[in-house]
């Protein structure tokens, strides 16, 4: 939450200690003041452009949020073409609550292989890669 002020108040911050964040290089995302706060939240634990852990920009085969997770989610939550904002975000919230640790196994799995890919061929594009659930 961003107060009238300079000042930024992360409402979500209490028992984000072991917590990591990670996100794309996009603008609005690395714009001084938003990495400033989440440096602020995320300290050392920050993934991104300008970050103290850098992230290459436009990197959405790197991302599983991008190459997984929000594919998943949007398939999910439209199957039933809902049709008021409570019944989506009731489908968001179920969908996302249904995600069992398993799948996120198998989703880091598949993101070591791409990372270790790219380390491999020294950053040369990389093929499609399927997860497999």
């Amino acid at each position: 939450m961003i107060n009238k002020g300079d000042k930024a108040v992360c409402v979500l911050c209490s028992g984000t200690e072991e917590l990591w964040f990670q996100q794309d290089g996009a603008t609005c995302h690395t714009a001084r003041a938003t990495i400033d706060l989440l440096k602020d939240a995320f300290g050392d634990r920050l993934i991104s452009r300008f970050g103290p852990v850098n992230w290459p920009p436009r990197s959405c085969d790197l991302t599983p949020l991008d190459y997984f997770l929000w594919g998943y989610v949007k398939s999910l939550v439209y199957a039933d073409k809902p049709q008021t904002l409570d019944h989506l975000e009731d489908n968001i919230r179920r969908v996302i609550a249904d995600i069992r640790p398993q799948m996120l196994e198998k989703v880091i799995e598949n993101w070591t292989s791409r990372l270790d890919y790219i380390r491999a061929s020294r950053g040369s594009p990389m093929p499609e890669i399927i997860i497999k659930m």
